[in-house]
């Protein structure tokens, strides 16, 4: 009695852990598809959720029946006749269940060869080399010939092509709302392509356990128009051009002189030992998962490793106030749509 008291009173909490674990970001979820790759996963999980309720349905129903019809009456010590052997309820529980593997089985091998194209559809399918960093994305536009950080871009209802590389450890490409994952291995190209239906911004997760601050490996795909898609790319190719405001040409400075080119490459300039940083002022978010703020911002630039563990950028505590502030500044006149 006491056991069954105990689980009543945890009742309530294991009730609000189950809908918790429905919760989450907005866009991060395979339950509201906007392509045509994350409508064919989650068509298939209303059929195989159909056919597990039919299944579970059949099997109450039929254990029901047998508990009310052949329950054991007083004084009744005759038995029921007993079925042990019988070719036709053989053949009936044999071909039921091939029957319903095959409903699952035709639609996921034919899928399964549809979500392995990754043939190039028309002129304008677009190739993205993904790059997965401790704890980062380098999206490499190889045909147009620059690289972005963080944020990837694509034309919206044409096919694009992703191919998969990690650079240290095993990470995974995920973007649910358009396709399914694909792994990042070391030494092993994969490949994946998805489709975005409509303008918007699809959260992106690593979903491989890739190290002490693998949740925080966060990204957007940023799905635009063609004539905007066209003009963000010719605005990532452009070269930089000297800002017109004085304290943002003094943060460049600061950013020469603390050798931040020597990681982060601005309009094909730098390195890219860390993410680009030509469209940084157009993100929405620090670090992949901080609120873009000029606090955050600083915070993460003087200490980096206490936001996220593991990562490989340098700290700056001892820069001074005015050069933190014109770094800053600096850094948010980055972009390439005005």
């Amino acid at each position: 009695m006491r056991n069954w008291k105990n689980a009543l009173r945890l009742l309530p909490l294991s009730l609000l852990v189950f809908f918790m674990t429905g919760c989450g970001e907005a866009n991060l979820t395979a339950l509201d598809p906007k392509g045509p790759q994350a409508q064919w996963i989650y068509d298939k999980m209303l059929l195989s959720l159909f056919v597990m309720i039919f299944v579970a349905a059949f099997v109450f129903a039929v254990f029901f029946i047998i508990l009310i019809k052949f329950r054991r009456k007083p004084g009744d010590d005759t038995y029921p006749k007993q079925v042990h052997g019988s070719t036709t309820l053989e053949i009936i529980w044999t071909a039921i269940p091939i029957l319903l593997l095959a409903i699952l089985a035709v639609p996921t091998i034919t899928g399964s060869f549809m979500l392995a194209d990754t043939e190039p559809e028309g002129d304008h399918t677009v190739h993205i080399k993904v790059t997965g960093h401790q704890f980062w994305w380098q999206f490499d536009y190889e045909d147009e010939g620059f690289t972005a950080g963080q944020d990837v871009y694509i034309p919206t209802g044409e096919k694009v092509i992703f191919e998969l590389h990690a650079s240290d450890v095993q990470h995974s490409f995920w973007v649910p709302a358009l396709a399914g994952k694909v792994d990042n291995v070391p030494g092993i190209t994969n490949h994946l392509w998805l489709i975005a239906d409509e303008p918007g911004i699809y959260k992106g997760k690593c979903t491989e356990l890739c190290g002490p601050e693998h949740a925080l490996m966060d990204f957007k795909v940023v799905a635009l128009d063609r004539p905007d898609y066209d003009a963000w790319v010719a605005g990532m190719q452009a070269k930089a051009e000297d800002s017109s405001e004085v304290l943002a040409r003094q943060g460049y400075e600061v950013f020469e002189n603390q050798g931040c080119i020597g990681c982060h490459a601005i309009s094909g300039a730098g390195s890219d030992l860390g993410p680009t940083l030509t469209n940084f002022g157009e993100r929405t978010v620090v670090a992949g998962y901080l609120e873009y703020t000029d606090e955050n911002l600083e915070a993460w630039i003087r200490d980096p490793e206490s936001l996220k563990q593991g990562n490989n950028m340098p700290a700056y505590p001892d820069l001074s106030d005015e050069d933190m502030a014109a770094l800053i500044a600096f850094l948010k006149s980055l972009k390439v749509n005005e």
